[in-house]
């Protein structure tokens, strides 16, 4: 009799993940309302299954395992219902951010403006764009509501995890207003912090970390040495996405390097650099950074200011400090050998990336 060993590497568990998700989303096409276009649904069939990180459902994998969890199907579904919140949250942010690009291709909204443009419909393309990604977004939110929940672990497992879950989605969405607010506030970095914590850097590593060690049952000293971990390790990954979306390459991050810059997104590495510039510098960033008109030429001026200030310099810095403080937490916190030794790969791969 051969026993078939189900891969736990981060490359198998992607393909795990991944065949869940498509699994799931196979399931919800019978029960796809009659009458309804199916594009909605097929452009999230394949927005999900796109590719990506897969970083969030590989903390939850691990905080289970680093709780006692056995390897096993139910909590390979319910990290891998993380990934479609996450969806949920990529396509929000983009109409909120205004990013025509995701992944390489085109943001949802963007999807459904040059569809309406391209068919000659009434109306207006960009609102119909806008509208309806915000529909896709809230479909993602209640799929991954539902696969959670059908992961097939005990209801009291469920439960527990799921308290949890609750808080990471109400941080993530108050995340996302006050990056709204801090785009209208004084662009302090203590403000950008706050920003980054709340909306990305805690939903990214600490919470889902958490979710998978509460579906485990394990005891509030863990859930708490998971946060040690977590917090800095989350914001770090924030800082050097921050980093990527000015300084890194679009072929490989999948976005235009135009985007934050032309938002005027209150960055950490933004707020340095105004509170190190001089009075000619200030002048110019007061020009370029958020001008919805800004080119190529612009924004190498504006990459430029950034190294002069030495903004750059001191966010490098910044990622390194804080990957340092969580890799000494998660030292510290009481999980066997197998799991410190995948948390400190993940740890690696969130920081010393491209993308």
């Amino acid at each position: 009799m051969t026993v078939t060993v189900a891969p736990t590497d981060a490359s198998g568990l992607r393909g795990r993940f991944d065949a869940e998700l498509a699994a799931f989303l196979d399931r919800q096409g019978p029960d796809w309302p009659d009458g309804a276009p199916r594009g909605v649904f097929t452009a999230l069939q394949r927005f999900v299954l796109a590719g990506g990180k897969r970083l969030r459902p590989l903390f939850c994998y691990w905080g289970w395992r680093g709780a006692g969890g056995e390897d096993g199907a139910p909590i390979v579904v319910a990290a891998a219902a993380l990934e479609l919140f996450h969806a949920f949250a990529l396509i929000h942010d983009d109409i909120l951010d205004g990013s025509d690009r995701r992944r390489g291709e085109p943001s949802v909204h963007r999807l459904f403006a040059d569809l309406h443009a391209r068919s000659s419909w009434r109306g207006d393309p960009e609102t119909y764009g806008r509208n309806t990604a915000l529909l896709c977004g809230d479909l993602c939110a209640a799929w991954s509501d539902q696969m959670f929940h059908e992961c097939g672990l005990p209801t009291e497992q469920v439960h527990r995890g799921y308290a949890m879950f609750a808080l990471m989605r109400t941080e993530v969405i108050a995340g996302e207003y006050l990056d709204l607010v801090s785009g209208v506030g004084d662009g302090s970095v203590a403000s950008a912090l706050t920003v980054i914590r709340m909306k990305a850097a805690r939903y990214t590593v600490t919470r889902p970390l958490q979710i998978g060690a509460a579906l485990a049952g394990g005891p509030p000293e863990l859930i708490e040495r998971l946060a040690d971990f977590g917090d800095p390790l989350g914001d770090a990954f924030q800082l050097r996405d921050d980093v990527l979306g000015v300084f890194g390459d679009p072929a490989v991050t999948g976005k235009s390097i135009l985007d934050d810059l032309r938002e005027g997104k209150p960055t950490v590495m933004m707020a340095l650099a105004r509170s190190a510039a001089d009075r000619t510098q200030t002048a110019r960033l007061r020009e370029l950074f958020g001008n919805p008109e800004l080119d190529a030429d612009g924004a190498a001026e504006l990459r430029t200011i950034i190294e002069a200030t030495g903004a750059r310099t001191r966010i490098e810095q910044m990622i390194r400090v804080r990957t340092e403080q969580a890799l000494a937490a998660l030292e510290r916190a009481p999980v066997d050998t197998a799991t410190r030794a995948a948390l400190i790969g993940l740890a690696e791969q969130a920081i010393d990336r491209r993308s």
